[in-house]
């Protein structure tokens, strides 16, 4: 229950940047893994990038790679998602999801979710 607050969200134009963040203070469970999803009106939830802590594996979605990077920081516990070169199809709002467990891509692995925060991108 409010675990995960996400910030960061705005309205930019294409090709600009904007870094999201997830604080998770609120979290007491062991968080093995976080991820990033994001979901636009009319559509599923959307894998975007996740992070195994152990290790700092990333995973990403074929659409963000070389474009998003998904960090986190374990002493202030926040997590983020830098997005560079935005563009219009980016636009939804951004979930951040924790996992006691090794997850990535899967909706149904995570725990907890944050209430989420819109990016709006504008051509």
């Amino acid at each position: 229950q409010g675990q995960l607050v996400e910030s960061g969200g705005g309205s930019i134009q294409t090709g600009e940047s904007l870094t999201l963040s997830c604080d998770y203070t609120r979290r007491y469970f062991s968080t093995y893994s976080m991820g990033w999803f994001r979901q636009a009106p009319g559509k599923e939830r959307e894998f975007v990038a996740a992070i195994r802590f152990n290790g700092n594996y990333t995973y990403y979605n074929e659409y963000p790679r070389g474009r998003f990077t998904i960090s986190g920081d374990v002493v202030k516990k926040e997590m983020y998602l830098q997005m560079t070169n935005l563009k219009p199809e980016d636009s939804a709002v951004y979930y951040c999801a924790a996992a006691a467990a090794y997850c990535t891509s899967d909706t149904r692995c995570y725990d907890a979710w944050g209430q989420g925060t819109q990016v709006t991108v504008s051509s």
